[in-house]
């Protein structure tokens, strides 16, 4: 279990921001941040992360020190709210690389991993819990859903608490063979912007390495290696 010092916000601008707060102020590992609202949420490469007050598990960690085992936090904190998810409700969940949880192709969760390695790892964790299907932006790469039924955020806090604390600690190569057997995108025909050896292309992915990078078979055959950071991804 992650068990920290909890810091509760009716109204905040990002949960990550003020964990940041924390974590360069010397917060112990654990402490966490959660907040009914936010109103500059966000998720990688900048993207918004919005939700009605109170429909959301909206929560970010502070996790240090960071060691070897943490090399695959990206995909580790994921995997963790995939288990706490199906703890709480029916349903299967998997991972759309590198970090996003889906429950029936579409999305339900959402993390955003800022480190200052090796003293600290924020780890943002956006959960919808209750949001109706109209009040989802319009301009979402995938459909959203949520959780449903009767899940508050207090039961979700919980359940990601000790999801959490069984994956951070897990070693790359349990996360790379859970990883593999929650992958979304395996088999599937994809495009990308940015990364790899060649900054766009579309293939078939394939899985991915021992590194936490996704694997992508062009159709002449070769295989290219795109990272985490660097990608932008679209299903075709």
């Amino acid at each position: 279990m992650i068990d920290g010092p909890r810091h509760h916000h009716r109204l905040t601008d990002s949960t990550n921001d003020r964990a940041r707060e924390l974590a360069i102020a010397g917060a112990v590992s654990g402490t966490v941040v959660t907040a009914t609202e936010q109103s500059a949420g966000r998720g990688r490469h900048g993207r918004g992360w919005s939700a009605p007050p109170g429909a959301a598990l909206l929560c970010s960690f502070v996790l240090r020190p960071l060691e070897r085992r943490h090399s695959l936090l990206p995909l580790a904190v994921p995997l963790a709210v995939c288990e706490a998810a199906e703890s709480l409700a029916p349903g299967r969940c998997q991972v759309k690389w590198p970090n996003d949880v889906w429950i029936r192709e579409r999305k339900v969760a959402g993390v955003l991993i800022e480190a200052r390695p090796p003293e600290w790892a924020v780890l943002g964790i956006g959960v919808n819990l209750a949001i109706p299907d109209e009040k989802f932006p319009e301009d979402l790469r995938w459909p959203a859903t949520s959780l449903g039924h009767g899940v508050d955020a207090e039961a979700a806090l919980a359940a990601i608490r000790g999801a959490l604390g069984r994956w951070t600690v897990a070693e790359p190569a349990e996360v790379v063979e859970e990883f593999a057997r929650r992958d979304a995108l395996l088999g599937r025909r994809i495009s990308w912007h940015g990364g790899g050896a060649q900054a766009t292309g579309s293939g078939t992915a394939t899985g991915i390495d021992d590194r936490g990078n996704l694997l992508v078979r062009l159709p002449e055959g070769d295989t290219v290696t795109l990272g985490a950071g660097e990608v932008s991804l679209s299903l075709e």
